[in-house]
């Protein structure tokens, strides 16, 4: 069975809500046979992205960067994990207060050296997330689970 692993910093109500419609949507009843992993991302090891099929990755946008928690993340499996998951689905979302590109273009940076394949948009949020917001979270986890099936 095809795995998607969510790795995600959510310290906030914000964040929250949007992890949590990632997960509806990766989990719906319409996409069957596909598994679906939380860790969160100070958790997150190279085993598991080994392990895993396809990635979502869920940040804070702090100080123009990505989370410390993502970034120790990507430290952590960057070269365990280079050359055998080239290739693998990604996608990821991103919420901030005010500016969010220093954090997509770090996501971007590293996942392009990574040689991972973005299959969906980013969906990035400042301040608080409204309804359209939620709903492109819920169809960002849909899209990733989805690209895994055969």
């Amino acid at each position: 069975m095809p795995t998607l692993l969510i790795v995600h910093h959510t310290p906030s109500p914000n964040l929250q809500a949007m992890f949590e419609a990632v997960v509806s949507g990766a989990t719906t009843d319409e996409i069957e046979g596909v598994d679906v992993v939380r860790r969160p991302a100070l958790a997150a090891t190279a085993s598991d992205v080994l392990a895993a099929d396809g990635y979502l990755l869920g940040t804070t946008a702090n100080l123009g960067y990505m989370s410390g928690a993502l970034k120790h993340f990507f430290d952590q499996i960057y070269y365990p994990c280079l050359d055998a998951t080239r290739g693998r689905p990604f996608g990821y979302y991103v919420h901030g207060g005010s500016d969010v590109s220093g954090t997509v273009r770090g996501i971007e940076s590293i996942t392009t050296g990574l040689g991972w394949t973005k299959s969906a948009p980013e969906v990035t949020v400042t301040g608080e997330p409204g309804k359209a917001d939620l709903e492109a979270c819920w169809e960002l986890g849909a899209t990733l689970a989805a690209s895994l099936l055969p």
